[in-house]
């Protein structure tokens, strides 16, 4: 299943900082359905359009 990326992070933000949740909640707020899913091989943190399970 394909999904779109709305917005990758690098994974070492500083303490207390979340850029990726922020994103994600900005476009929630603006109606896209987006979440954060943890890109491990690269050691990121992608925004991602949101998939019903």
């Amino acid at each position: 299943m394909a999904r779109e990326v709305y917005d990758s992070f690098p994974a070492g933000a500083p303490r207390g900082s979340w850029p990726a949740e922020e994103k994600a909640q900005q476009l929630r707020e603006s109606g896209t359905p987006a979440t954060v899913v943890m890109d491990l091989d690269g050691d990121r943190f992608l925004v991602v359009e949101e998939v019903a399970r």
